[in-house]
């Protein structure tokens, strides 16, 4: 028995020393899978290296470019019988598994250098068995190899974090600078890094780094590699690195190509060309940190920005976060991809198919009380400052983004069917079924990527028509090849021409949305260029995407970790950080405007009802139709009526006869008795044009020449002087409102004069804290008036 014992445990060890000597395969061997890939922008600038199969950059460099206190310090720190041992250092081991063992985890490892090449090529599992499997191949290596080519293939493939592989991959991101040309100082530094990668991150964990920085170098000196003169010059040096985000340009965007391709497909590529202008997005990174330091104070402590060129669908910017390196702000959640609210952001497609559906910018909407239901309870939606406006057209409820007229839009035009159009242009990520989101999907109650939001908007932006946004121009195969990335030229028509165009006008017109978000608002830009913001009544995202003819750009801001901010709109939010980004991007061009398509017309229409004006209509605009949606009746709001000049409200049969006058009145449908009281409104302060009626038109003309008075701002007025908009571009249009007769008319701030008014009657004024009176006086007939005080608070 003790025989074949013997016997079979020889024949064992026979067949063990001879697979030793075995040489592994020089396929293995080869060094190509750690050549670099380098991803570029439009025009060639560097944005990231990657390693084609495992995602990490590397340069291979022959052991003879090296320094030997290069090699020295890799030697000192992680094998220092390297040159004794023939794969395996028993000692290491039979230490390592003491002190693992004493400890009751893993604190120290017994890995050769040998055995470390070994698991960077083979990838075997960290258990006993991979252990093994590891030695023999390690022992097998070291038959293969000589001792410094062992080393050399040690120091390309080894990794030292963020991304990178190899010696000099590392030298050129750490100190930016080759191999060659490290230090004493710097290559201890580098020797220490592959120990635990991860955790010596010397931009996250700079102490730990530090730590194991010092014992490489007393390591060096232990083993006499540099003398006690040389280790107490360089224990004191300071360790320079180079800026974390010189070696991450474009980190998300660097992400979202190596996504495009499969790691087989990453093996054959030598380079990729990408769509970005590294230019652009440098200055864009920096106006996105410089507003979001400044909106701390509102916790505000991430955004993301995504700017795509309309004509080709290419991504020329994209910023994930506002600190990729910053893992209290979660900076390596990918902004641009990540899935939140948009809020009234989506309003602008419910419009568009209403536009669509037959209905027109002149539309007059009801923007008053909705109580509708939905299956976990009832829904009353309110407009983001609370109030309610009554009759508006659609022009206004769309520029101002008032909520209660886009919901009833929505309940006529069904939540399948905005549900479908946001899909066909491209936003996937509302997956659900139309039930479950209800009314509240135009309000933005579903989760969407800010990218595919930012590339609907490109669709509407050039005429209705979406493309697939691209991220990629190009790619060269390693064997030569330039291999163009097909881009998707044809599209799909979302919007007709026309409707695309009249949303662009509504979202370009700056009068339009001055009720909501005022005349010099940062959607107010100095040249054509359309916007809309949403903000989620959370306060957890806020956004506005806008386009010029030439760029679409997409903002957001907010925190990843779901903390709320703090008063935070569009306006002094996302619209500031748009403001300066489309100024950024168009001020270097000549401005272009949209271009008109055919079928569409302009009239002249009630500003009030929308319908073709009477001689009864103080109040007129041009309006854009779609060619046969303009309108055919005339005006029916605006009527007369007796009126009771006691009460100001209807006459009826009772009212003394002296006291009955016919005045013009505006008369709107029994939907809005609720929200008027009355149907019957009588006109107020507007002049009014001579009518050629039967009423006193003497008496008219009588109240509109002695109208004299400042009608905007409202006395009592309370304006905030926005923290982060330049001061000189926070400015108050004071209108004022006077009969022919006056003359010699000026505008009184405080009891001074700052303006004259004859001619015009507004002023421009750029606003200063405190409690200011707004007065104008001017002559008639000879003697000096001055109208009532108009009181406002800047603060």
């Amino acid at each position: 028995m003790f025989k074949h014992i013997f016997i079979s445990t020889s024949t064992v060890f026979i067949i063990l020393v001879i697979s030793i000597s075995i040489p592994l395969s020089e396929a293995d061997l080869s060094p190509l899978p750690v050549v670099s890939l380098p991803i570029t922008d439009r025009n060639g600038e560097t944005l990231r290296e990657v390693l084609s199969d495992s995602e990490t950059r590397a340069h291979w460099i022959n052991i003879d470019e090296l320094p030997d206190h290069v090699l020295y310090a890799f030697i000192a720190a992680e094998d220092k019988r390297f040159f004794q041992h023939d794969g395996i250092d028993p000692l290491a081991t039979v230490r390592a598994f003491y002190s693992n063992a004493r400890n009751r985890s893993v604190v120290s490892g017994g890995s050769t250098i040998t055995q470390q090449v070994i698991r960077n090529i083979y990838k075997h599992p960290r258990t006993t068995g991979g252990k093994i499997h590891e030695a023999w191949y390690a022992l097998r290596l070291e038959r293969t190899l000589s001792k410094n080519e062992i080393l050399e293939h040690y120091v390309n493939r080894i990794p030292f974090g963020n991304g990178t592989h190899g010696i000099e991959a590392a030298s050129r991101f750490y100190f930016g600078k080759p191999a060659a040309h490290l230090s004493v100082n710097e290559s201890a530094f580098l020797a220490g890094l592959p120990n635990a990668p991860s955790l010596n991150n010397p931009y996250r964990s700079p102490e730990r780094a530090a730590q194991r920085h010092r014992y490489v170098l007393e390591r060096l000196y232990a083993r006499k590699y540099i003398t006690q003169e040389e280790y107490n010059r360089v224990i004191s040096q300071m360790i320079s690195l180079a800026p974390a985000e010189r070696n991450f340009r474009a980190p998300h965007f660097s992400e979202m190509v190596l996504r495009e391709f499969t790691q087989k497909e990453l093996y054959g590529i030598s380079t990729i060309r990408t769509t970005l202008d590294w230019r652009q997005q440098r200055t864009i990174e920096r106006i996105l940190q410089g507003h979001i330091k400044s909106l701390r104070d509102q916790n505000v402590t991430n955004g993301a920005v995504v700017v795509l060129e309309n004509k080709t669908g290419e991504i020329r910017a994209l910023v994930g976060s506002a600190d990729y390196n910053d893992p209290d702000i979660h900076g390596r959640v990918n902004g641009a991809t990540a899935l939140r609210q948009p809020g009234s952001a989506l309003k602008t497609f419910t419009y568009g198919i209403a536009l669509e559906s037959g209905m027109t910018a002149a539309e007059m909407l009801a923007d008053i009380p909705y109580h509708g239901s939905v299956e976990d309870g009832a829904f009353s939606p309110v407009n983001y400052d609370k109030q309610y406006r009554g009759p508006v057209l659609l022009r206004e409820a769309l520029a101002c983004s008032y909520n209660i007229p886009a919901v009833r839009i929505a309940e006529q035009i069904g939540t399948g069917v905005l549900l479908h159009r946001l899909r066909k242009a491209g936003i996937t990520s509302l997956d659900k079924t139309p039930s479950h989101y209800g009314l509240g999907l135009t309000l933005g109650n579903g989760e969407v990527r800010l990218i595919e939001l930012t590339n609907a908007y490109a669709a509407i932006a050039r005429g209705g028509v979406y493309r697939n946004h691209s991220i990629i121009q190009s790619y060269q195969t390693i064997d030569g090849n330039h291999i163009p990335v097909r881009r998707d030229t044809n599209g799909l028509q979302i919007f007709s021409q026309q409707a695309a165009y009249i949303l662009t006008d509504i979202l370009s017109d700056n009068n339009a949305r001055a009720p909501a978000f005022g005349f010099h608002s940062p959607l107010h830009l100095p040249f054509p260029s359309a916007a809309k913001t949403g903000t989620t009544k959370d306060y957890n995202d806020n956004w506005t995407i806008g386009y010029t003819p030439r760029y679409t750009v997409g903002v957001w801001i907010g925190n990843f970790d779901g903390k709320p901010m703090r008063g935070v709109s569009g306006i002094t939010g996302s619209g500031t950080i748009f403001r300066d980004v489309m100024l950024f991007l168009e001020g270097y061009e000549t401005s272009i405007s949209f271009t008109q398509p055919d079928g569409i017309i302009h009239v002249r229409v009630c500003a009030q009802s929308g319908d073709l004006p009477t001689e009864l209509c103080a109040a007129n605009v041009n309006e854009s139709f779609i060619t046969g949606t303009e309108p055919k009746q005339r005006c029916r709001v605006h009527r007369i009526r007796p009126l009771d000049i006691r009460s100001g409200r209807s006459a009826d049969h009772i009212t003394p006869p002296q006291f009955v006058r016919d005045h013009i009145v505006e008369v709107f449908p029994p939907l809005y008795d609720a929200y008027f009281d009355k149907r019957i409104l009588p006109f107020t302060s507007h002049p009014r044009a001579v009518i050629k009626t039967d009423f006193e038109i003497d008496e008219i003309a009588e109240i509109n020449r002695k109208t004299f008075d400042i009608v905007y701002p409202e006395n009592g007025s309370i304006f905030k002087i926005d923290p982060v908009l330049r001061r000189e571009y926070q400015n108050i249009t004071i209108r004022a409102a006077y009969g022919a007769n006056y003359r010699n008319i000026a505008l009184l701030k405080d009891g001074e004069k700052i303006a004259s008014l004859d001619g015009k009657n507004t002023f421009i004024w750029n606003v200063r804290r405190g409690e200011h009176e707004f007065q104008i006086e001017g002559y008639t007939e000879g003697r000096k008036e001055t109208s009532r005080p108009v009181v406002v608070t800047v603060y």
